[in-house]
Order: structure tokens, then sequence, then C-alpha cells
């Protein structure tokens, strides 16, 4: 069992927020590690794909090998904590992730794992578990398009939709790690049901798999590609069908953003993933239905703008969780001196 923030509750030095973070970042396609420095740049990025049709000790095997690749750099002696990056669902409350995308992991104690793993190759040093909403979230309040807001919603739009918050200037993951789960917020109380149950949720109106499955059921004939960027492609061409499935999901979304600005005073929304690949496709529906929505004083202001980091933010993201979440590090994050993605140095 382990606790909301550390793994291991000791450190082999003192935790000089000048060290670095040793970032993983655990995706259903691939697991990927970093040093992270104080101002955000990554040294000795490393990446192996996640495997597939293997049990849960065959999908570690590739984390343990990304660690083992980490502690050969000549940096390793300089790491004091690591921040875990997990798609989910995920429960940090007991460092466990049943990821969607990793069949072989169910109720899986990551954060355990991966803290022995560091400890073997001589670094044991705290550890915690962020979902990738939460972690993308930290990354682009760091770095990002969030830097220099105190309230901020952030927003992973793919092939699910997931996010995070930032109140008050502090990462709020909740105690299990899933607060600003917005995927699941209901914005059609009479909606279809949902994957998880419920009814209406942004993720069933939204999501890549969403504007796809919509867009075919009203009679659009992809021209290739019957993927959301299939959808995308050819709104930006003009295609009617495919224009109103983008309607559709920025009128959800824009729902989601304007519920929780009033719920809890965010001033900016910032949406990353796949689907916001699609630039104006996604963000003009969002920003003319927002106005219907985000009616009150205190909300009419809200922004919604693309994210910065890209690729970077699941590594950044884990780097900046360990910052902010564990006892005595997010200090550091005032370290940072670049605005925009880290770039990995050799």
């Amino acid at each position: 069992m382990t606790t909301p923030t550390s793994a291991v509750p000791g450190s082999r030095g003192p935790a000089a927020t000048a060290g670095l973070t040793a970032a993983i970042d655990i995706g259903g396609t691939k697991v990927a590690g970093a040093l992270v420095h104080p101002d955000g740049t990554m040294t000795a990025t490393t990446r192996r794909p996640t495997p597939r049709d293997a049990d849960a000790d065959g999908v570690f095997a590739a984390v343990a090998e990304v660690v083992a690749e980490l502690a050969r750099s000549p940096l390793w002696p300089s790491v004091v904590r690591c921040g875990v990056g997990s798609a989910g669902p995920v429960d940090t409350s007991r460092g466990t992730v049943s990821p969607v995308n990793i069949g072989a992991w169910r109720d899986f104690p990551v954060q355990e794992r991966i803290a022995a793993e560091l400890a073997r190759h001589g670094a044991a040093v705290p550890t915690v578990l962020a979902g990738d909403g939460v972690a993308m979230t930290a990354a682009e309040h760091w770095l990002g398009a969030a830097r220099g807001h105190a309230n901020a919603l952030c927003m992973v739009v793919s092939t699910g939709v997931g996010g995070g918050l930032i109140l008050n200037n502090q990462l709020h993951p909740g105690p299990t790690g899933n607060a600003g789960h917005i995927g699941h917020i209901s914005v059609a109380f009479d909606g279809e049901r949902c994957v998880c149950g419920g009814h209406g949720c942004v993720e069933s109106l939204a999501s890549g798999t969403a504007i796809a499955r919509w867009a075919l059921a009203q009679g659009w004939t992809p021209a290739g590609d019957p993927t959301a960027a299939g959808v995308a492609a050819a709104a930006a061409a003009g295609d009617p069908v495919a224009l109103a499935a983008f309607d559709r999901a920025g009128r959800a979304l824009a729902a989601a953003i304007a519920a929780t600005a009033t719920l809890v005073e965010t001033d900016i929304a910032v949406i990353g993933g796949g689907v916001a690949a699609s630039g104006d496709t996604l963000f003009g529906p969002i920003r003319a239905h927002l106005a219907s929505y985000a009616t009150l004083s205190f909300v009419r202001d809200v922004q919604v703008v693309p994210a910065l980091l890209g690729t970077h933010a699941g590594l950044i993201g884990a780097a900046a969780a360990a910052l902010s979440l564990l006892p005595g590090q997010a200090s550091a994050l005032g370290m940072a001196v670049a605005l925009g993605p880290a770039v990995p140095t050799a």
C-alpha cells in the first residue's frame, strides 16, 4: 500500500529543489522516460513500446527498461524525486492504475513498483503518481499556456476527454487524483449513455471517437480517413455534416468549460490532444457557443486557448506533478525560466 504522495518516504539526499526529477509517462502505445531539470529541459529521454498481449509483469518490464536506461545517465545521482504520469483510471490514494488502453493492468500498483525499481538502481527517492490529464495540467501551468494563471482548467480532447484543475496556483488532483475529469460531466441530461454509465457526458459528445461516430451516423462519407482527423479535414473543406459534428462537439465543450468556470472561477481553459490539432475547426465553435453558457459577469471573460507543450506534456507533466505534490518540492516550480515546450537535450 502506498500513500497519495510518496511510495518511498525516505530520500538519498536533501530534498533540494535544484535536483533532477525522473519522469515516467505511461500510455497505451509507449512508455517514455526522461530526467527533467528545474527549468523544464529534458535529458536522457528514452521510450519503449507498451507491450501488447502481455501480462501485468510483462507490461511493467517495459517500464523497468526505461528506468534502467535513465539510471545509466551520468546525471542519475542528481535525481531527488520521481513523477509518474499514467493513462487512467488512476487511484492515487492507493498508487494504482487501471488504464482503459492497457488491459493487463487492473488495480496495478504502479507507484509502488516504480519506487522499488528506482531503489534497485540506487535512487530511493519520493515518488508521486498522477493521471495523464492532471499531468498535462501541471505541465501547461508550469511552462505552457496556463502559465501565470492562478485558476485554470486544462483538457485533453482525444479518443477520450480528460482534464485537471489549477486552483489558487496549486495543482488540485483531488483525493484519488481524478478531480477535473471534465469528460464525465453531463451536459445533456437526456443524452446517450456514456461508457462510464452516465448520460450525456462531454466525452460521449466531444471526443474524437464521438465526433467520427456522429458524423458517420449523419451520412458523412469519409475520403479515406474515418476518424476525427478525417472529419476535421472534411470540415475544413466545407463539408456540412463534418462542420455540424465539430459544432456539436464545440457546444458540449463550451457548456462544460462554462460550468467549471462558474463553479470554481477558472479564467482560462487550455485544450490539448489530437482533436485540438484541428485548430479553429474546434476552437471556433467552442468560443462561439461559450457566449451562450458563460453569461455571469465573473465568467464572461474566460479564455479558451490551445495547449503549447504537445508531445512533451506527458513527461514535463509527470515532473511538474512531482514538484507540485511532493512535500517541500513545490517551490522548485518557481525556478522555471522558459515559456514553451522543453526541448530534450542529449
